[in-house]
């Protein structure tokens, strides 16, 4: 087992530590800064993004061959961690306690500590992790002219004025599928430059307010819905991703129901929790956002479209496309400019 010691002035600095530790290289393109590791101590990356405002995002998509131990000294830079683990599974613990808290696949954790304090976290050996930290300074963050913090939760509001660091916080938040695809669609922007800031800035934002209003709900005491359990709403969330990527097929909710191996009742309880829709209503909310792409962005007639995605009629189609979007099929296509492939 090997304990880095992280003793950080600003994000950048961080890997850079790591570097120390465990080698690779450290590459710069568009404002962001990658971490590249490929020997007998690790594989993957660890890649920064900073924004305005004191805002910054970390991301560790890395498999570690020995057990590895962050030891992350809370110096004058003590961001407020949002964390999403979208894949694998790590612990943490502060430096005043000694029982490690695990965080598994689809959890959060919302951290920040005292000055001088030591914040730990635990990668194991050779698990895969993927998670998202956004990173908040909060004497920067509070001078952003929207910034509202005074309507948030009182506890998290605390946290958010606490620019003294005073005090240490944490949040281990419970399962929360809905954040993984917000997750995965930041992680995978694929433009570039000034276009490409933009977006996961706009993306991190979505999952900050994610993360706040699972806590919020923590808080009341909102927890998962009681008919389903850990389990059950992983199969619900692959049902979710299989219509996701292929809208177009034809789908009825017995012959889900059979292949989740779940009953009915739960499957739309499943589907409610995770998508605030019924199975049918998420059916068609993807199809008709896959519609409205291929009217943007392909040659395909309304016709073509309304066959590509599933659909029969092309009047049932014209009719809960703008109870959607308020415009018709055929007015939208006609305000598009010109139909270009965009990324």
């Amino acid at each position: 087992m090997t304990e880095i010691e992280i003793s950080a002035d600003n994000t950048k600095q961080i890997i850079e530590q790591l570097q120390e530790k465990i080698g690779g290289e450290i590459l710069e393109r568009w404002g962001e800064s990658t971490l590249v590791v490929n020997n007998h101590k690790a594989n993957g990356m660890v890649k920064v993004i900073p924004f305005d405002w004191g805002v910054n995002l970390m991301i560790y998509n890395i498999e570690f061959f020995e057990e590895i131990i962050l030891k992350i000294e809370a110096t004058e830079f003590n961001p407020i961690r949002f964390i999403y683990n979208l894949q694998g599974e790590f612990l943490h613990r502060f430096g005043i306690q000694s029982k490690e808290v695990l965080i598994e696949q689809f959890q959060t954790l919302i951290f920040t500590n005292k000055t001088d304090g030591i914040n730990y976290l635990h990668f194991k050996e050779g698990i895969k992790i993927e998670t998202n930290i956004i990173q908040i300074v909060r004497k920067d963050f509070l001078k952003k002219r929207t910034t509202k913090v005074s309507t948030l939760n009182k506890k998290l509001q605390e946290v958010f004025v606490d620019t003294d660091h005073d005090n240490r916080f944490s949040h281990h938040g419970t399962l929360n599928l809905k954040m993984a695809d917000h997750v995965k669609k930041l992680h995978n922007i694929k433009t570039k430059g000034m276009l490409r800031i933009l977006k996961m800035e706009a993306k991190v934002y979505e999952i900050l307010s994610l993360h706040i209003q699972q806590y919020n709900r923590q808080s009341q005491g909102v927890e998962l819905p009681t008919s389903l359990v850990k389990s059950e709403l992983k199969r619900v969330r692959k049902i979710g991703e299989r219509i996701l990527k292929n809208p177009a097929k034809s789908y009825n909710l017995e012959d889900l129901s059979v292949e989740s191996g779940l009953s009915q009742a739960k499957l739309q309880d499943g589907f409610k929790f995770l998508y605030t829709r019924t199975v049918t209503e998420f059916i068609r909310h993807v199809r008709l956002e896959l519609a409205r792409d291929l009217l943007k962005t392909s040659d395909l007639n309304i016709s073509q479209v309304v066959y590509t995605i599933g659909f029969t009629s092309r009047s049932y189609f014209s009719k809960i496309f703008k109870d959607k979007y308020g415009i018709s099929p055929n007015e939208f296509s006609k305000q598009v400019p010109s139909k270009v492939m965009v990324s």
